[in-house]
Parts: C-alpha cells; structure tokens; sequence
C-alpha cells in the first residue's frame, strides 16, 4: 500500500474510526477532506467579508487590477461578488470532477481526497482571476447568484428536515422515550411560544396598514404551515410528535422574518427599516444558521445526500465510497452563492457599508 495514495477498506474503517490526529496523518482520505473543504470555504467567507467592510485598507493594492476602477470596483459589493465567484469557480470544478464517483481509490476518489498542494494553487488562482474580470460580468455572475442562492436554501431546508427528523426519532427511541418526554415537551413549548410570538411581531412591525396586503399574506401563510405541520405530525398514521413541527414551525418564521425585513427602507409597511440599518442583527443570525447548515452538509454529507435519493441503496458494496463527492461539492458550490447575497444583503445595484 502506498501511504497518501491508496488505503486498503480495513485502512478505511481504521481512519473513520480513529481520531483526529490519524485522520489527518492520512491526508488522502475522504474524512479529513471535509474538514479541509470547510476550512476552504470559511475563509472564502472571511475574505469576501474583510474586503466589505475593511477593504479600504487595499485601495492602493486594487488599483493594480485595470478592471477595478481606482479600486472602487473591487471592494464593497462587488469584492464579495468576485470572491464569491472564484469560491464558486473552486467548488463547482470539483464537482464536476467528482460527480458520479463510487468507488474508493479510483482516481477521482484521490482527487477529491488528496492533490492538496494541486489544488492549493487552482484556489489562489481562482481567488485572483475574477479581479481581472469587467465589473458587466461580475454584476452578471450576481444576477445568477440569487437563483443559485435559493438553490441553496432548498437545500439548506432539506438538510434541516432531515436533521429535525433524526432528532426527533432519537428522542422517541424505546430506551429514551419516557426518560426524554418532559424535555421533549419542554423543547416544543418553548419553540411554539416563539414562533407565535414572532408572528405577533411581525404583525405589529411590518402591517402598520390594512393595505399591506402582502405582507398580511405571507404572515398569516406562516401561521397556516405552522398548524398544517402540526395536524399532520399528530395524525394517526404519522404520530411524529410535536417536536418537528414546533422546530419546523421556528424556521419557516425565521425565512419569512428575513424576506419581509428586506423591504426597500421606503416602503410605509416597513416600520423597522430605521433600526434595521443601523443593527443587521438578523443578518448575523442568518450567517449563523447558514453556517449551522453548512456543518450538517459538511459533517453529514453522507445522510443529507441520501435525501434527494428516491430510491435509497441498502446494499452498500465494501469499495464504496462514505458519501456523494458530487453533492458535497454542489453545496458549497450553491453555498458560496448564498454567502454572496447574504453579505450583500441580496442587492447587488448598491454599495455595502459595515
């Protein structure tokens, strides 16, 4: 066997298993890869958010770039566009070399679990190459970024579901059934008291007149899936519980607290859009749960791939790999989309202050 290229499945099994300090001794193995993929994928972020709100700093070196204008095109709104588009160039390439691999210790398994140094340089190169591009482009790559952010949040929600689903059948287990009930009700309670008291809020902040009409509908909508999760969840034949829907019924108020908070400041239905420039607390809760989110992808890709499998394979043969490659790249890919729109509060005609 040779050591970073090839490790035989008791070899696997032995890296899985192990701890943290063995999983990265092998650096070609698929374990260790995700934390490399996730720690790539921070920094992206850091960056795009460094050049944001501190990128003044790099005038002079941005005025290198002929297509920055002085500068002023590759900061602000644009700076996070173009680092998002060369973390979405990284991890869309990878996912198109490594979509339908199967097996281990074939050449794209060793791409995606090794190469580092390869790949280390296909990243600073595609970190530099959107600065060379005109700022038509870039505000081009912004348009597609909102439909590939909402691609993203479906994804995002699924990975949720599945999450909410698993913990749910964990508390309802036979050995923790009645040892877990008062916690479990506990729990429930306390998310069905805070999603009724955001829709509460969101009624008296965003429907200060009748002729909000739309903000009326999206608002009583929420409510409605809320009681329609919960009728379904204590249906005979379903017998989930409460605490699916109660979690479930957190997040669908969360998404439409975000979407009607991003309401034009001039908008008369929108009495929160003073405070809302000067504390994005919001916006710093939706990072947190996109980068929850992103854990889930990146420490359970295995179990979030399987969710858009209709048919799920239980025969799974000893050379298989631990999870879809394709997928895992494909959120990031996505991922980095959503970052972008998040960080520029999904406006990419306007220039960003902290």
């Amino acid at each position: 066997m040779e050591t970073g290229t090839s490790i035989d499945n008791t070899g696997y099994e032995g890296i899985k298993n192990g701890s943290w300090f063995i999983q990265f001794r092998n650096g070609c193995n698929p374990w260790m890869a995700r934390y490399v993929y996730g720690l790539i994928f921070l920094l992206a972020n850091l960056l795009a958010w460094a050049l944001r709100d501190y990128g003044r700093g790099a005038l002079t070196e941005m005025r290198k770039f002929k297509n920055c204008k002085e500068g002023g095109d590759c900061l602000g709104t644009e700076g996070v566009l173009r680092v998002s588009f060369g973390c979405f160039l990284f991890y869309f390439i990878m996912f198109l070399s490594t979509v339908g691999t199967s097996k281990t210790h074939s050449s794209r398994d060793k791409w995606h679990s090794g190469w580092w140094f390869a790949k280390l340089f296909m990243l600073l190169g595609l970190t530099i190459f959107p600065f060379l591009l005109p700022s038509s482009i870039i505000q081009f790559y912004g348009e597609i970024a909102h439909f590939g952010a909402g691609v993203f949040l479906l994804i995002q929600l699924i990975s949720i579901i599945s999450f909410i689903t698993w913990l749910n059948e964990c508390f309802q287990a036979q050995k923790d059934a009645e040892r877990c009930h008062v916690h479990v009700m506990l729990l429930a309670t306390t998310a069905y008291t805070v999603c009724i008291l955001g829709v509460i809020l969101m009624y008296i902040w965003y429907v200060p007149e009748p002729s909000c009409l739309l903000n009326i509908f999206f608002i009583t909508w929420t409510l409605f899936l809320i009681q329609l999760m919960t009728s379904i969840s204590l249906h005979p034949k379903i017998n989930a519980g409460f605490l699916t829907p109660a979690l479930m019924g957190l997040y669908v108020v969360f998404i439409c607290w975000c979407a009607i908070r991003r309401q034009p400041v001039g908008e008369t239905c929108n009495r929160k859009a003073e405070g809302s420039s000067r504390t994005d607390w919001l916006t710093i809760i939706s990072f947190v749960v996109a980068l929850l989110a992103m854990v889930i992808a990146t420490f359970s890709t295995g179990v979030d791939s399987q969710c858009f499998q209709f048919r799920k394979d239980e025969n799974h043969e000893e050379d298989a790999i631990p999870y879809g490659y394709g997928f895992f790249h494909f959120v990031f890919a996505t991922g980095a989309m959503y970052f972008a729109m998040l960080l520029v509060g999904w406006n990419i005609h306007h220039s960003m202050k902290k």
